[in-house]
């Protein structure tokens, strides 16, 4: 995994690359490069500061960091005036989290290992909140369609709305899972768990934190404004992108863990991880992008197209029934990857 930091390497490189016009093609996958391991030390940095704190507090803060690279990348491109790029990217973050992460942590942990087993609580709970999820997304998107606006006034403002809402039920889900009932989560490998010394003082932890995070919204800003030419370049649309490739980059240091979790048979967390992430993009990103493109002056609503609520209503359909016994194997993690496959196949030539 450290060696995913040689790739800061494509920061400087990207940046010059804007300034000297070289081509936006490859500004563009210089500056996706680099996200990646800033990325990284995001989450790297957020787990040491999470050992500084309560176990409470560390899970509080693991949970609600845990897709801070992608909010930061699609912050930048919601200023941009990228709004399609950005809803785009929320149904795609959703759709690979739930179908091609978890699906490749459960082939790689199948190849491993006979079965894996996790716990049905867990995946009952993530299976409602998913559900709940869909619900969220679904209802603007069916009164955008039933209340045809065209400047869609009527529909941000309801969305601003849904979206308070949904954050809500977003904190009300942390509140049962760290409070309330945060002994239903506790796995074998929590109680086994000893005090480790943090590797980082709290103050190196937090430096880092807030570099990482710069960093990633000086690159994420070279990425967005070679965006538009680059999906030119490509021949790609600016939809296929958002939805298929700034996902990727935004949460590859993320998905990464995933699948190593699932391949030293931790299918807890790896289902924490990807289901996890599919539902705090859902109840929190989603929403928190809405009311930033309120203060941004870009309004942003979360009525999506037909197929982008379908195709998540779909997806969460798939991953509930895998899920639900609790088992894994190789053959459901080819088919959940067959599923995105064909997902994505369909949105190349929507």
């Amino acid at each position: 995994m450290k060696y995913i930091y040689l790739l800061l390497i494509a920061a400087p490189i990207a940046i010059a690359g804007r300034y000297l016009g070289l081509s936006p093609i490859v500004v563009f996958g210089l500056s996706a490069l680099a996200i990646i391991p800033l990325s990284a030390l995001l989450g790297a940095a957020t787990e040491a500061v999470a050992e500084h704190t309560s176990p409470t507090v560390g899970g509080l803060l693991s949970a609600s960091m845990g897709n801070l690279a992608e909010l930061i990348i699609a912050g930048i491109a919601l200023h941009a005036g990228l709004i399609g790029l950005v809803k785009a990217s929320i149904t795609g973050s959703i759709l690979g989290n739930l179908l091609l992460v978890l699906g490749v942590a459960m082939f790689a942990g199948g190849t491993r290992f006979k079965t894996q087993h996790f716990s049905r609580h867990l995946a009952g709970f993530s299976a409602t909140v998913l559900l709940i999820a869909v619900f969220g997304l679904a209802v603007p998107t069916l009164f955008h369609s039933l209340h045809p606006d065209k400047a869609r006034v009527a529909t941000v403002q309801m969305s601003l709305y849904v979206a308070v809402l949904l954050i809500a039920g977003y904190l009300a889900s942390l509140f049962y899972t760290f409070w309330t009932h945060s002994s239903a989560f506790d796995t074998p490998d929590d109680a086994a768990r000893v005090t480790v010394t943090p590797k980082w003082s709290s103050k190196k932890a937090l430096v880092i934190l807030l570099m990482a995070a710069a960093g990633t919204a000086v690159m994420a800003e070279v990425l967005v404004s070679v965006t538009e030419r680059a999906v030119v370049s490509l021949g790609l649309t600016e939809f296929f992108v958002g939805l298929i490739l700034v996902p990727i980059i935004g949460n590859a240091a993320e998905n990464s863990s995933a699948i190593l979790m699932a391949l030293r048979n931790r299918m807890d967390l790896s289902l924490n991880i990807a289901v996890g992430s599919s539902i705090q993009v859902a109840l929190l990103i989603a929403p928190v992008l809405v009311l930033m493109g309120r203060a941004f002056g870009q309004p942003m609503d979360l009525a999506f197209s037909t197929m982008e609520v379908a195709s998540i209503g779909l997806a969460v359909t798939v991953a509930n029934s895998v899920i639900r016994d609790g088992e894994s194997n190789w053959l459901e993690g080819i088919f959940l990857m067959l599923a995105y496959s064909v997902l994505a196949v369909a949105f190349f030539f929507f």
